[in-house]
């Protein structure tokens, strides 16, 4: 097992919460990844105490993918920084000192998956910096003069002239103010925008709902520019997409159980992706459909047979042929049990003589 130092930098030592982090950081977090940064503070505060990851994921019932995504979201904040080793194993966290509120930039969005609030800084009347938790961004129809001032924009129309290039059609008003609304409102830039449309044409959908989907699941997840887009649907095609063939499943990306499964088969059970399209075949010749159900029975009893290889699979099969064999031979082979009724001699009468006898007396 792993376990790494847990360095405090902070000025204060003491395992209080800090008031800074309750109002600029907490509001726009997942509740799951604020439970991980308190038991740092938590922790910190027994000086040089040693911490895995394992030992989190058991205390809050979470797998360790999960509490590697709460520490890489917090290092994005900027309230904490991680050190790896050459295997990418985390071997030191330190906490840092939080910001002043003037200081404090708009944490980075959650994961798709996780559906959190989006945090802004707009001003109130109560203080000029209160920071304001929203619902997830939902698009908006932008005014018609804001879109007219925006067309004005060279950028802006150059981005509308290779999006209609992308899609084979004109865009619509409705088209235009969708991938407006990212620029506006989400603040993705041009070559950002170009990238998403890009991207999801080379999925095989011209659809701008399809757009707005994957473009708000990019923001949720603090993607700002092209390399980040690209690492992530990187990560993401290599994970789940093979996978998804493997059980015969084109054209649509995964459900958030879906993937849970997925991430529970590679990472929790650390199984090779060839190992799992091989499940993924064998329910698919047994049920006819793609039943992630069906595989993941196949693949937590390989789990629990140490399953590594293919190898060890045909080891498997061949044993449980050769029980079968054994089974069959033992069935057919079984004679009567040898008891006193069995042992004991019957008799033999002639029914019909004795009725004939009957009826002469």
């Amino acid at each position: 097992m792993h376990t790494f130092t847990l360095q405090d930098e902070r000025v204060s030592q003491a395992t209080a919460v800090p008031d800074l982090f309750l109002d600029y950081y907490m509001p726009s977090a997942n509740g799951e990844f604020v439970k991980v940064y308190l038991y740092l503070l938590r922790a910190a505060g027994c000086r040089e105490v040693s911490v895995s990851l394992s030992s989190i994921a058991d205390f809050f019932f979470c797998t360790e993918t999960d509490v590697v995504r709460a520490l890489k979201y917090w290092e994005k904040t900027g309230i904490l920084a991680l050190s790896f080793d050459a295997g990418g194993i985390v071997t030191n966290i330190r906490l840092l000192p939080l910001k002043v509120p003037g200081q404090v930039q708009t944490a980075p969005k959650q994961e798709a998956a996780l559906k959190t609030a989006a945090v802004t800084t707009e001003p109130s009347s109560a203080s000029p910096k209160t920071v304001l938790a929203k619902e997830a961004p939902k698009p908006k129809q932008l005014s018609s003069s804001r879109i007219q001032a925006l067309k004005e924009n060279e950028e802006i129309r150059q981005l509308l002239f290779l999006s209609e290039q992308y899609l084979g059609r004109t865009l619509s008003p409705a088209d235009v103010n969708r991938l407006l609304y990212f620029y506006d409102e989400l603040h993705f830039s041009a070559e950002l925008l170009e990238y998403l449309v890009e991207y999801c044409v080379s999925k095989g959908s011209t659809s701008l709902h399809y757009l707005e989907k994957v473009g708000i699941a990019w923001h949720e997840a603090g993607i700002t520019t092209v390399e980040m887009a690209k690492q992530e649907t990187t990560t993401y095609n290599r994970k789940y997409f093979p996978i998804l063939k493997a059980f015969g499943i084109r054209n649509r990306n995964p459900i958030p159980k879906e993937i849970a499964d997925m991430d529970r088969w590679l990472n929790d059970y650390g199984f090779s992706q060839e190992l799992i399209a091989e499940a993924c075949a064998r329910t698919i010749a047994q049920t006819g459909q793609p039943s992630f159900s069906y595989a993941e029975g196949i693949l937590s009893k390989w789990k629990s047979q140490n399953v590594r290889s293919l190898q060890d699979i045909q080891a498997l099969d061949e044993q449980h042929r050769k029980n079968q064999k054994t089974a069959s031979r033992d069935s057919s082979s079984q004679k009567p049990v040898s008891n006193r009724f069995n042992n004991f001699h019957q008799r033999e009468y002639d029914y019909e003589k004795l009725e004939q006898q009957l009826l002469n007396q």
